[in-house]
């Protein structure tokens, strides 16, 4: 019927089950969920003085801040750390700084993130030439 394109991560040389293999989809949005809850509560607790609203909007740069210095360093956000996942180059190295801020702003546009191509990898992802595998 269609074409076969093998399994999420073939052309990028990744196995296809177990450590190193594309992360699944549902514990990439349970680790952004993860994430989010927790810069949430830092901007609400020590940002935003208890306004709602306001807390809303420094999550934004707590998340960030959060998200470039984590992915930058260990290669993974607190959430990603707890699900088993973590961020790498297309290479299987670490990725610059540059890559990842570039990454992280474009997570934080939303729209990038809900573009996908057949490995399931986010237009964020591809940009930054990055690849969300399992520990």
């Amino acid at each position: 019927m269609g074409a076969d394109f093998g399994y999420r991560g073939k052309r990028l040389g990744l196995p296809e089950e177990g450590p190193g293999s594309m992360a699944p989809l549902g514990r990439r949005f349970g680790a952004v969920f993860i994430d989010w809850t927790l810069c949430m509560l830092i901007a609400y607790g020590l940002l935003a003085r208890g306004d709602q609203q306001m807390a809303g909007n420094w999550a934004l740069g707590v998340f960030l801040v959060l998200s470039a210095l984590t992915v930058g360093t260990i290669g993974c956000t607190p959430g990603k750390r707890l699900l088993g996942l973590r961020v790498a180059a297309e290479n299987g190295g670490r990725l610059g700084f540059v890559r990842v801020l570039l990454r992280t702003v474009l997570l934080l546009l939303v729209i990038p993130a809900l573009v996908w191509d057949r490995d399931g990898r986010g237009l964020h992802d591809r940009l930054a030439r990055a690849v969300q595998i399992r520990m």
